[in-house]
């Protein structure tokens, strides 16, 4: 469908599963985590796979995310007839709504919703890309909010101050008003840009250009939020996840000012190095992130502050066919929960690896099946509720989003 090509730009965030065959060493990096982390209650493993929910027209699913605070969840739905976001209960995996549902030349045409995900407040932000004329006008995005998402209608909307400006991802925060997204302009400029928002009141705070030979989309840069010290957290591959490349940098932006400070990441063994950063995540209460790297398969620890990490395989080994995915942050727990497509746990499959703060691995979740991962539209994602210890992810199929508990 014509929305494929709305989201080839989206796509560059996807994990990649194609094994690499290349040479050449990493360069050096910090190697040391503190042992100081505070130790929240842990539990015995035991999570389990719950309901498996569809969309509620067949079409496959551009984005999602749930209220870490609550049991809503909205999610947005594209097929060959329709469009439309969709709210959900994510204790029964049954669609509440269907709203916005537009179909016929609208459709064919290219047009779609993507969620872009919900933020404090339980408010989620929708984007509405209306698509335009291939190598005549771009597509335009128009911004939807739904606060609260349980009011289940679109409330008002949002503008980033940028015309054409196209949200590729948001860094995961439902505790703080600052929110903070990244994306690019559409038509007049490639620079990447941070958008610092309260989203539900629509102001705008900052605007932030980004180095485009650093964090332009090519180097596949994966964001996330540091909501005590007012920073994004972004892992980028400046080197465009070569093999043999250095690991990729890990930077954090001031979002008051816009003031960048880096290091370098962690080694990847191997000749063929690290490849690109597929996901992070981070724990704003201990200043853990947690990255996932391509072409090892690996997984990274960092303490920012101190710019210092430690690097370990996916279980079993790692190996870029087992790399993990999408990474999201258990603040309650202090846990990071990863996608891996392609399981290295289980015969077949995919899983949900869930790691502790220091590094260790706590369980491994089995029996998913996001394998075709790499074929969807928008990227993977990993979505929870820490209190209740439940988490939505993509498949089995396009359509549709399996819940489970950790």
């Amino acid at each position: 469908m014509n929305a494929l090509q709305t989201f080839s730009m989206r796509t560059v965030f996807a994990s990649f599963a194609l094994l690499v065959v290349a040479a050449c060493g990493g360069t050096g990096g910090p190697t040391s985590l503190p042992a100081t982390l505070a130790q929240a209650g842990r539990h015995a493993p035991g999570g389990s796979l719950g309901p498996v929910l569809s969309t509620s027209d067949g079409g496959e699913i551009f984005g999602f995310d749930v209220d870490q605070n609550g049991t809503d969840g909205v999610l947005a739905s594209a097929s060959y007839t329709d469009i439309s976001v969709q709210t959900f209960d994510i204790t029964t995996g049954k669609i509440t709504k269907t709203l916005g549902v537009k179909k016929g030349h609208a459709v064919k045409k290219g047009d779609d919703y993507v969620a872009d995900g919900i933020f404090d407040g339980d408010v989620a932000l929708l984007d509405f890309q209306k698509a335009g004329k291939p190598g005549v006008t771009p597509a335009h995005d128009i911004y939807k909010v739904m606060d609260p998402v349980t009011a289940k209608k679109f409330t008002g909307s949002w503008s980033p101050t940028i015309k054409l400006f196209n949200v590729l991802q948001w860094g995961v925060n439902q505790s703080t008003t600052t929110a903070v997204v990244y994306g690019y302009e559409r038509e007049g400029s490639d620079t990447p840009k941070l958008v610092v928002s309260d989203i539900a009141a629509n102001t705008v705070s900052k605007v932030i250009a980004l180095n485009q030979n650093q964090f332009g989309l090519a180097d596949s840069p994966q964001l996330a939020e540091d909501t005590v010290n007012d920073l994004a957290v972004i892992a980028t591959s400046p080197s465009a996840g070569e093999a043999g490349g250095p690991p990729p940098v890990i930077a954090t932006v001031k979002l008051s000012s816009g003031t960048v400070t880096e290091f370098n990441g962690v080694n990847c063994p191997g000749s063929v190095g690290c490849g690109y950063a597929n996901g992070i995540a981070y724990d704003s209460a201990t200043g853990i992130a947690c990255t996932t790297t391509e072409l090892d398969g690996g997984v990274e620890f960092y303490n920012v502050a101190a710019q210092t990490g430690t690097h370990e395989l996916m279980p079993n080994g790692g190996g870029q066919i087992y790399a993990g995915s999408y990474v999201i942050n258990d603040p309650i727990h202090q846990l990071f929960l990863i996608a891996q497509p392609f399981s290295s746990t289980s015969g077949s499959g995919s899983s949900v690896q869930v790691y502790e703060e220091n590094g260790t691995l706590d369980e491994s979740i089995n029996g998913f099946d996001f394998t075709d991962a790499g074929d969807f539209v928008i990227p993977i994602r990993i979505a929870i509720n820490p209190s209740r210890r439940i988490g939505w992810v993509n498949g089995p199929g396009d359509n549709q989003l399996q819940e489970f508990s950790y």
